[in-house]
Order: C-alpha cells, then sequence, then structure tokens
C-alpha cells in the first residue's frame, strides 16, 4: 500500500532539464607568466638575439656528484674555468681526482683575508658568506655563495692573498684542490701554461663585460679624437620554435549524439588547450636549454642568506635588475615565506592589482605565483627560488615567441588539426602550441637560490 500523497522528487527529476556547468579541470592556473610576457612574432621559425661582442663568460657553478658515497666533481664542469676550457679529458679528469673533501661547520671561518690562497673551494652543500673591512674599517658582507659556487679562482690562479674573508652560515661540504696541482699540471702541458698565462696577462678584463667603444669627452682644448667601431658577436644566438603536441580523439557517435548543450569536441578541446599552455608555461621556467631557470647568467645569481626568503633578499635581486625591473616570478609558497618575513618585520608588502588580481608586491614590482617553479628536495621541507625579470624588446628584456601564423590556427600560436576519421568511427585532432622565450640582454634575468619555505614565527 502506497501512503504518498504527492510526485517524489526522485521520479520528478527524471522530467526535469538539469543546469550543467561546462567541464572543469583542477589543472588549470592563472598562467601569469604566459600573460606577463610580451609576445614577438617570429615570421622563419627563428628569432636570432644580435649582441655586441663580449669577453668569454664561463659558468660560476661547478657540477659535483655523489661516487660511493662521497661527493666528486664532474672533470667536464671544470671547463668553466676559463683556462681550462680546451683542455683534454684526461688533464680534467687528474684534476677532478685532486679534490679532497672538506666538511664544515655554521660559523667556521673557511679562509681568512690576507692569508695566501693556495687552494680552490668548491662548495658542494651548504651556504657561506664572504667578508671584508669596508674604507672605514667597517665589516662589509661582500655576497652569499652555495651550492656549487667557487671561490677565489683568480687568487688562487695567481698564488695571491685572499682579498676577503669566507665564513659558513649553515653546515655543509666543500671539495678543495691544492694550488700545487695546478703548477705540477702546468709544467706537464704546455698549452695549460700557455692559458693559464694569458689568463693572468689579461688583468683587469672582466668575463662578461662588453669589448669598450673607445670615445673622448671634454669641450677643452683640441684631443685628437679616437677611432671605434661597436664589434657584434660573430656566432649570435639562434632560437628556434620549440612545441608541446598532442592527439585529441573523439568519437564520432558522442559528437553527433551527446553534443548539447554542450559541445563535446570543443569541450574537450577546450581542456587540451589548457593543458597545453599549463606545459607551455612549465618548459618556459624548466627547459634545460631555453627555460629561464637555467638561462640566468653568472653574477646574476644571488643566495638566500638565512634561507627564507627576505626583503633584504629581493632588494639584493632589485639591484642585479635594476633597469626597468618587470616582475617576480615565485612558487606561491615561496611568496607566503616572504610575507610572513615582512610581518615580521613590520613592512607588509604592497598590494598590486595585476591582470585582474591582488598581488603581494615589492618595490613595486608585482610577485607573480606560479606553481610551474620547481622545488629542489621535499615540496614540504626543500628550496625553492625566486625569478625577477625584465620584460620587453624596448627594454632589452624577455620576451616571447610564437610563429607569426599557423594552418588550423585556434590560438595565437596553437593549431588544432583535424586528422582524419579511421575505421573504428574516432576523429582525431593534432593540437600543437609552438613557442619558445629569449632572453635578449644578460641582466634582464635575477634569481634568488636555496629559498627555504617552512620557517614560520611565533607572534604571540
Amino acid at each position: 500500500m502506497n501512503d504518498r500523497m504527492s510526485l517524489g522528487p526522485d521520479a520528478a527529476r527524471q522530467l526535469a532539464t538539469t543546469t550543467k556547468t561546462t567541464p572543469q579541470m583542477r589543472g588549470i592556473t592563472p598562467r601569469y607568466l604566459l600573460r606577463a610576457l610580451p609576445w614577438v612574432d617570429v615570421e622563419s621559425g627563428v628569432f636570432r638575439v644580435n649582441r655586441r661582442r663580449t669577453y668569454v663568460l664561463g659558468d660560476d657553478r661547478i657540477s659535483t656528484h655523489t661516487d660511493t658515497g662521497s661527493p666528486r666533481v664532474i672533470p667536464g664542469d671544470l671547463r668553466e674555468l676559463p683556462y681550462l676550457r680546451d683542455a683534454d679529458d684526461a688533464l680534467l679528469a687528474e684534476l677532478a681526482d685532486a679534490f679532497q673533501e672538506v666538511a664544515f661547520a655554521p660559523g667556521e671561518l673557511l679562509a681568512e683575508d690576507g692569508d695566501a690562497h693556495d687552494r680552490l673551494w668548491v662548495l658542494v652543500q651548504g651556504r657561506a658568506e664572504k667578508r671584508a673591512h669596508g674604507r672605514y674599517g667597517e665589516d662589509a658582507v661582500l655576497e652569499v655563495i652555495g651550492d656549487g659556487q667557487f671561490f677565489d679562482l683568480d687568487a688562487w690562479t695567481r698564488a695571491e692573498p685572499l682579498p676577503y674573508r669566507v665564513k659558513a652560515l649553515t653546515p655543509g661540504v666543500a671539495l678543495c684542490i691544492e694550488r700545487g696541482v695546478l703548477d705540477a699540471l702546468c709544467d706537464r702541458d704546455p698549452a695549460l701554461r700557455g692559458a693559464v698565462d694569458a689568463y693572468l696577462a689579461a688583468d683587469g678584463v672582466l668575463p662578461g663585460a662588453e669589448v669598450p667603444v673607445d670615445l673622448s669627452a671634454g669641450h677643452t682644448g683640441e684631443p685628437d679624437l679616437p677611432g671605434t667601431f661597436v664589434d657584434y658577436e660573430e656566432e649570435p644566438r639562434e632560437y628556434h620554435m620549440t612545441l608541446a603536441q598532442t592527439v585529441l580523439r573523439v568519437h564520432t557517435r558522442v559528437a553527433d549524439l551527446y553534443n548539447g548543450p554542450v559541445d563535446q569536441t570543443r569541450a574537450q578541446a577546450n581542456l587540451t588547450v589548457h593543458a597545453l599552455r599549463e606545459r607551455q608555461e612549465a618548459s618556459l621556467l624548466n627547459h634545460p636549454e631555453f627555460g629561464l631557470f637555467h638561462n640566468v647568467a653568472p653574477g646574476q645569481r644571488v643566495q638566500a642568506r638565512t634561507g627564507a626568503p627576505t626583503p633584504d633578499d629581493l632588494d639584493e635581486l632589485l639591484s642585479r635588475v635594476w633597469k626597468h625591473p618587470g616582475y617576480f616570478l615565485a612558487h606561491p609558497r615561496a611568496i607566503a615565506a616572504f610575507g610572513r618575513e615582512c610581518t615580521r618585520r613590520g613592512v607588509p608588502p604592497v598590494i598590486d592589482t595585476r591582470f585582474g588580481s591582488p598581488l603581494l608586491s615589492w618595490r613595486g614590482v608585482p610577485l607573480l605565483p606560479s606553481d610551474k617553479v620547481r622545488f629542489s628536495g621535499g615540496a614540504g621541507t626543500g628550496t625553492t627560488e625566486i625569478l625577477l625579470m625584465r620584460v620587453g624588446e624596448a627594454e632589452q628584456g624577455v620576451v616571447g615567441l610564437r610563429p607569426a601564423k599557423v594552418a588550423d590556427e585556434v590560438e595565437p600560436g596553437l593549431a588544432m588539426r583535424n586528422m582524419g576519421v579511421d575505421q573504428k568511427g574516432i576523429t582525431s585532432y593534432l593540437m600543437t602550441a609552438y613557442f619558445n622565450s629569449a632572453v635578449l640582454v644578460e641582466d634582464a634575468l635575477a634569481v634568488l637560490q636555496n629559498v627555504e619555505v617552512s620557517n614560520y614565527h611565533d607572534y604571540s
């Protein structure tokens, strides 16, 4: 017996029209990098960056690896030292084997200024600071160095006193090599001796500096005017289009029968486009060849002095990209950690509305969040990086690259090409996003490294 006196909701729902959303996707982010970069339409698929000639510049890192529990220098990476660029593999291997492991504790003095600098230090893990006495006797911090950096090549090569002292900030491990090893190899290898002598003769020439243009200034007398020209790089860097690509498959019966009110092909394509754009942003940041984090020049890398990102650290970045800085780019956890450090100091960052969103800013430069900024180690306790960039061709900054036009384009630089229907009735679409980025001048990028995000404060 049915005691119900009205139609039940379960049965009523069979006659109702459901209000639906379009398909949602958790992986969609604001992709601020893609929105912040000015995009250059490349006609031929190749973008060449012509620059003024510079003196040869190496990296400021010597990579290491762990072999049977002990760190070892990677021999090929010793070519980062100017006079070892053309050294043969056997000589580099012998040099690498001569490095000895040294452990250090926080506060330990690794080298004293004025002492004979007879050992080249490569930091495997840990941070240390270079300090010197200022003009008026004050104690000045010159630089914080970290994993992979070395000191001091020039004093070690010239067998001269170290011009600063180095003090450990954290526990760590270093690899050291004695000056006598280099002398012995030079005695055996005339080519190496010649390369070292050439390095010593180039006193005062800073690697990475532009070849000077001779000019005169003044309005007295009749001096002979210098003759000059601006020399260019003979082999400028060329950026080729890279891509993110996939094949989208949609069954014809799905597209035919279940296409309203949501267009199934359009919905599938829309989410695939988002996935391609997400991969595009990740590649622009982290690709080992053209990713922005891998294209920061030596001298533009800053170590977080205390671990947590502080206003002082971001000010140091601004001192490296001081000509029209555009944006900081950081993981959301790094931005939160920076906010905590500002709160502790009583200097809360100003909110800047960009791209329709409220963003933290420092010194008027917005901090753009991106979950694609890499972590080293665990996501909770590991370290990350904060990038600062100048953007635009007019500012000699960073630009995004995309083809001027591609066939079957659905968005700038992104094509959706119908590949036909197979014997199972499945329509395939080739989805391709073409892109790249270019750093026009080296000082358009700087990075804060070894940023710790797990430091919290008690405000009670």
